[in-house]
């Protein structure tokens, strides 16, 4: 007797499909990238001192830092998701150590920024507060989803992986939920987008477990097929 996986065999349109998370993750993950990589060139090339960005003048180590981790991570992240991509042990084992390391130097570099650079007036401390909470659970998301490799544990390793990505990208989705705001009613208080902030974590947080539960299920469902 021998025992197979019950999984059809790939086929151009699924090829395709399977492309989508991807591809969307990337364009999620673009729009703050393009903006932190514009921020490093101004600092590269020298810019005009504002109080808007006085703060990175002063010292840019840490952003520009904070920009090529995030970088690395967001797009290493998204490709993960790409079936065909993760099969391959090779890619998969190098981007995820990319991914840990890059995440892990983008959470200390964040948390750092918020500790050490002055508050712009578009902020408060709040949004500070989420700062340190969410790279903090970015940054042991990363940690505890090595030690489940370590364990063997494949299925929480993803799970804790997929956690610690979407806190990650959490800077995507807050461009989105800044402009519904700003649309109709124009640049927030700081209280406002604070809130805003916080809104663009958690709904990443809760798409992540939805997808966690959804690999889960199928997993459950997966049925090996018995051939002589």
């Amino acid at each position: 007797m021998r025992v197979i996986s019950a999984v059809a065999a790939p086929t151009k349109r699924s090829t395709a499909a399977e492309w989508r998370g991807p591809i969307g993750l990337i364009i999620l993950g673009l729009v703050p990238a393009l903006a932190g990589t514009v921020r490093v060139v101004q600092l590269a090339v020298g810019v005009e001192e504002t109080p808007d960005n006085a703060r990175f003048v002063g010292s840019p180590g840490p952003v520009v830092l904070h920009v090529i981790a995030v970088v690395i991570f967001s797009f290493a992240g998204a490709l993960q998701f790409a079936p065909t991509l993760r099969r391959g042990r090779q890619w998969h084992q190098r981007a995820g150590w990319a991914i840990v390391g890059g995440g892990i130097v983008a959470a200390a570099s964040g948390a750092w920024m918020t500790h050490a650079y002055a508050l712009p007036a578009s902020d408060n401390e709040l949004l500070g507060v989420y700062r340190y909470v969410f790279a903090g659970a970015m940054a042991g998301s990363l940690i505890l989803a090595v030690f489940a490799l370590r364990a063997r544990k494949f299925a929480r390793h993803g799970a804790w992986m997929t956690r610690g990505y979407a806190i990650g990208l959490g800077a995507g989705t807050q461009v989105f939920t800044t402009i519904a705001w700003l649309i109709p009613f124009g640049k927030p208080t700081p209280l406002v987008r604070s809130s805003l902030m916080l809104a663009g974590w958690l709904i990443n947080v809760v798409v992540a477990e939805r997808v966690i539960r959804k690999r889960a299920s199928a997993n459950r469902h997966r049925r090996p097929l018995t051939v002589a």
